[in-house]
This record gives structure tokens, sequence and C-alpha cells, in this order.
């Protein structure tokens, strides 16, 4: 089965650079411009890594988090963040028991590394 990969960005540009520079994972990529449709998209397809900005509309990235975390069937969905925030944020990130935390610019490499460990652990979950 092909992992789902959602990635939420209000940035189109930023979006379909990281598709392109992840594709070698072979995985299906979902897409959410703002915070809302991330919970839809989230609910409705139970990604199996979500890639998820902090500075969203409507709903904020660590809102996001915090809603997916509360609910049963997607507390256990690893999110990584990526924003050009830090400090506090990355306080608060952790906090809210996410797996990992990007700056902006990311390090793709290292970003590839991190979700091919995380969707292996997942794998052997199951």
């Amino acid at each position: 089965m092909v992992p789902r990969i959602l990635i939420v960005d209000d940035e189109t540009d930023f979006i379909e650079l990281v598709k392109f520079r992840l594709a070698n994972l072979h995985c299906e990529f979902l897409v959410a411009n703002d915070g809302v449709h991330a919970l839809s998209q989230a609910r409705q397809f139970k990604p199996d890594l979500i890639l998820l900005d902090i500075l969203l509309p409507d709903l904020d990235g660590l809102s996001v988090c915090e809603i997916l975390r509360r609910q049963p069937s997607t507390k256990k969905i690893p999110i990584i963040f990526m924003s050009a925030l830090t400090s506090e944020v990355t306080k608060r990130t952790v906090a809210m028991q996410a797996d990992d935390f990007f700056t902006k610019p990311l390090d793709l490499p290292r970003l590839e590394r991190r979700i091919g460990q995380l969707l292996n652990h997942e794998a052997a979950e199951t």
C-alpha cells in the first residue's frame, strides 16, 4: 500500500517544491491550503503522515495539531511541523506531541530521512 502524506501550507509553490523533492519516497500526496481543509483531509483520508505549516488561514497549524491529537481516529498520525517560526513555537510544538519540527527553508534531505523513519515506524506497529 502506498503511504499517504498530507502537505498543509498556504503557499502553493512551496507545496509543489516539497512534492517534487520528496517524489522518490513513492508516496501519494494530499494537499490542504488552510487549517480547516487540513482537518477535513486528515479525517477523510487518514494519511500516514502530515507535514504541517503553522501560519495558515482560517485555523493555524498549532490548533490543527491539537484537534487531531484529541480525536481517536487521527491522534496517532505522525505530524511534522514546518515553519519559519522558532524558539517558543518549538517548545509548544513538542508539548503538543508533534513528531518533529523543521525550520523553513527546509533541509529536504533531512526531512526525507525523517519521513522515512516515521513511515517505517508506523509500518512496524501495524
